[in-house]
């Protein structure tokens, strides 16, 4: 695959531990920083409900499953992995520190002096915290430096990103790794990661809501200046319109998830009345239970399908509206308008979803997908392992964590709570 100048410098693996699927990628990175896939796989979720692990020995066995089948389409194995997670109680923080230059010229020192101290305000208040990174640096009165280096300042500052999760539900995500034989390299916020496969670098700057429609639950996350600025998972999700069908027409669930993605649509058409449309497929009939409402023939129309469909996008958009206004996305805040909306997640593939929720949020929406990278299968390029892709963008940044950083300095000054909030709503302010 690679030769001569461009030889294999590592080979890293992914997990991405979702409700409804558990999925794994290998991927090999060259000597020139290249990515390419050599395996994916995935299977069934097991043991997981909302985020959380319910079953020790089904997660870790679906876990081992999955990447078994990654190792073998990649023809290699890996004893680590990075770790995606969702629900378990995911939070979003932004920490602005500062120390005083005194008017000098910046020096690598004064970098490394200031994210010393940041190390001061990790506070975690008993909860996990998964990754605090560097976002963007601020002197003085100038704010979005990315690199303060050899510029002159009085005081110099840094916007620090922290993710924070539930402490107990992440140590059983992260056990059920373990138990499957694999080291936890890192684990990373489901949003963070999908955000580096859905969003450019442009959107997360402008300003854009991410919404992950998982299995079970549906993260909704804003980005504005580049940085991670606000989160909420809602307990909701695509497996619950599979159960609102199942529900409906007393049928199995998976003969209700097949409709769904067959025959199902977030927009309803006059001609849905007239379509019938079968529950079960050849070769079932007989072997289950009758579909109430179902005709002789095992039909139903498909307008009552569309009707459970859109009922339950209702209900979660109503969620999703509620969590976006709250983050100060949506409608016009300081003269401007909210930008646009991507949509991702398995939930997004579903027919018609982007003009639903366009109509509903009133803002542009669009499908996220993963990028198009090296040697990725063409059935894991859709929106549902959008996650998983991200997965292996953030193993290759492989960003720094403040946690990390080592010096002799010790910590001076970090602004209070009140200027906390005051720079997170500056930066909604500036950017919706």
């Amino acid at each position: 695959m690679t030769s001569g100048a461009n030889r294999i410098e590592r080979v890293i693996g992914a997990v991405n531990i979702g409700s409804f699927r558990i999925s794994a990628m290998i991927a090999a990175i060259a000597e020139d920083g290249e990515m390419q896939v050599l395996g994916s796989g995935h299977r069934a979720s097991q043991g997981i409900k909302r985020g959380y692990v319910t079953d020790m020995a089904a997660a870790t066995y679906a876990v081992r499953d999955a990447l078994e089948r990654a190792e073998k389409l990649a023809g290699t194995s890996v004893d680590s992995v990075w770790l995606g997670a969702s629900g378990a109680g995911l939070t979003s923080e932004i920490r602005p520190v500062e120390i005083g230059i005194g008017g000098r010229r910046i020096e690598e020192e004064d970098i490394e002096h200031l994210l010393v101290t940041a190390q001061g305000s990790l506070e975690p208040d008993g909860r996990t915290v998964l990754h605090a990174q560097p976002a963007c640096y601020f002197l003085d009165g100038a704010d979005g430096v990315f690199n303060p280096k050899g510029l002159h300042a009085e005081r110099l500052g840094v916007d620090i990103h922290i993710m924070l999760a539930d402490g107990a539900p992440m140590r059983n995500v992260t056990e059920a790794v373990q138990r499957a034989h694999l080291e936890v390299q890192g684990v990373v916020a489901s949003p963070l990661a999908t955000g580096l496969a859905c969003l450019t670098e442009e959107e997360r700057d402008l300003g854009v809501a991410l919404v992950e429609f998982g299995g079970e639950v549906t993260n909704v996350s804003v980005y504005a200046g580049g940085m991670l600025v606000g989160l909420n998972a809602i307990q909701r999700g695509s497996a619950d319109i599979t159960d609102a069908i199942a529900s409906a027409f007393s049928i199995r669930r998976f003969q209700a998830e097949r409709l769904k993605c067959k025959h199902g649509s977030a927009i309803a058409s006059p001609a849905d009345h007239r379509e019938m449309i079968a529950v079960t497929a050849p070769g079932e009939e007989g072997r289950g239970p009758v579909a109430r409402g179902a005709d002789d023939r095992e039909q139903v129309p498909r307008a009552e399908l569309i009707s459970i469909i859109t009922g339950e996008l209702d209900a979660l958009m109503s969620e999703v509206g509620r969590s976006l206004e709250a983050m100060g996305f949506t409608g016009s805040s300081g003269g401007r308008q909210a930008r646009q909306v991507v949509l991702t997640g398995g939930g997004a593939e579903l027919a018609g979803l982007a003009d639903y929720t366009q109509s509903v949020l009133g803002v542009a929406v669009r499908i996220g997908r993963p990028p198009a990278l090296k040697g990725l299968p063409e059935a894991h390029s859709v929106p549902g392992f959008s996650t998983l892709a991200g997965l292996m963008l953030y193993a290759l940044r492989d960003p720094v964590d403040i946690r990390r950083v080592g010096s002799r300095f010790t910590r001076t000054h970090r602004p209070g709570p009140a200027a906390t909030v005051g720079r997170v709503w500056k930066a909604m302010r500036d950017f919706f």
